[in-house]
């Protein structure tokens, strides 16, 4: 099993364990936020989700300070920006499903992905304002897609 495989199955677990919805394709999202688990924030900090710190501050272990790349006005900008510290990837997922909980009353986007039937439409309507990327939902489909196989024990090459 090569290392993406491994940590899609890791982080489903952990997302059914915090009771995440559509766990197969938040392990996808993580897989892109975080680089297959291998960015600085996802070793440093357990952060899958690039969740920024708030005020007050989100339930975690700390912050951390780094650089992050952001899409603003029609290119990418390096900012600097602070994140939140989680004790394990299941408190990551927690937190994930409790700041869209939190946020479904000023962001549309966010009650849509909580109703959601599928997992596509969660992606979908999750992407339009978790990240300013105006790929990410297609990049995290696509990622599904791919290693579906992997969450049946069907592994695609």
């Amino acid at each position: 099993m090569d290392f993406r495989s491994e940590f899609l199955l890791r982080a489903a677990a952990a997302a059914r364990a915090a009771g995440h919805i559509f766990s197969e394709y938040a392990a996808c999202e993580a897989a892109l936020e975080s680089a297959w688990g291998r960015s600085r924030l996802a070793v440093e900090a357990n952060n899958l989700f690039g969740q920024k710190q708030s005020h007050p501050p989100l339930a975690g272990t700390g912050t951390l300070a780094m650089p992050t790349q952001e899409y603003l006005h029609g290119h990418w900008t390096t900012v600097l920006a602070n994140w939140v510290k989680f004790s394990g990837w299941a408190q990551c997922f927690e937190a994930r499903m409790e700041r869209l909980r939190q946020l479904s009353g000023q962001y549309a986007h966010y009650r849509a992905a909580l109703a959601a039937v599928s997992g596509d439409v969660f992606v979908q309507e999750v992407s339009r304002s978790w990240s300013t990327d105006p790929a990410r939902a297609a990049k995290v489909l696509e990622i599904y897609r791919t290693h579906a196989g992997v969450f049946s024990g069907r592994e695609v090459a």
